[in-house]
């Protein structure tokens, strides 16, 4: 990126180019904008899971309420819901001290996969069940669970970083899409209502960085229990509550 008085050029790898009065980088967590604006900036952080998913016919023993996402935590972790056809989706975690590429999860087989998790999961009450009726080919390997820890810089010149490019709080807060939405309507109101990009970027980041690290903080504690280097919170039982 190149600026200039007057606005900003992005160059692109195949050669093109092109010009705005700002360059907003909302280019995920592996993003290009965020070593332009920091050659320093801080990479994502490997939260030691592996993360699967797959599905388990209607009949598995496992209930589930329409509309309803069930968590289970224990030594492990496992979600699960019903889909429209009636079968049920789950999605699982796989603690793993070396991180893998997607590319490396997706060159072990899905059986062997398949196989190390109904290992982890025996005994687990919602997950053992499941497991048992998964079919590999349907199994869902989508690779290292992730976060970025906190950015020092959020923007410098025309150059501004907005979602997973600077607060990605990994799948375990289950608000990363709704985090970026809402970081891009105040970075709008912001650019609409101040007079100049510079402050318009330097009160986006005051609203919005408190908010997304103390949920990707939060994120991060529960990552920890899921690859089991803490134990689950004890939850009050019923009678207690």
């Amino acid at each position: 990126a190149e600026e200039a008085p007057d606005g900003v050029v992005a160059r692109f790898a195949d050669g093109t180019w092109a010009t705005a009065d700002i360059l907003i980088g909302a280019d995920g967590i592996r993003s290009t904008v965020r070593t332009l604006i920091d050659p320093l900036a801080p990479a994502p952080e490997y939260a030691g899971i592996l993360s699967f998913g797959g599905y388990a016919p209607a009949d598995c023993g496992v209930e589930a309420e329409p509309g309803m996402m069930h968590f289970a935590f224990g030594r492990t972790f496992m979600g699960h819901w019903q889909a429209a056809d009636g079968r049920l989706i789950w999605f699982a975690g796989l603690p793993a001290d070396t991180p893998l590429t997607q590319a490396e999860v997706a060159r072990t087989p899905s059986a062997e996969w398949l196989q190390r998790l109904r290992e982890l999961y025996a005994g687990h009450v919602t997950g053992e069940r499941m497991l048992r009726h998964a079919d590999p080919a349907d199994l869902m390997a989508v690779g290292p669970m992730e976060r970025m820890p906190s950015v020092p810089h959020w923007h410098r010149g025309r150059m501004v970083l907005l979602g997973d490019s600077v607060h990605a709080p990994s799948s375990s807060s289950g608000q990363g899409a709704s985090l970026a939405l809402e970081s891009a309507v105040e970075l709008a109101r912001c650019l609409r209502d101040l007079p100049s990009y510079g402050a318009a970027f330097a009160a986006y980041e005051a609203l919005r960085r408190p908010r997304v690290e103390l949920i990707g903080g939060n994120a991060a504690a529960v990552n920890e229990v899921k690859a089991g280097k803490k134990a689950a919170p004890a939850f009050p039982s019923p009678e207690e509550m």
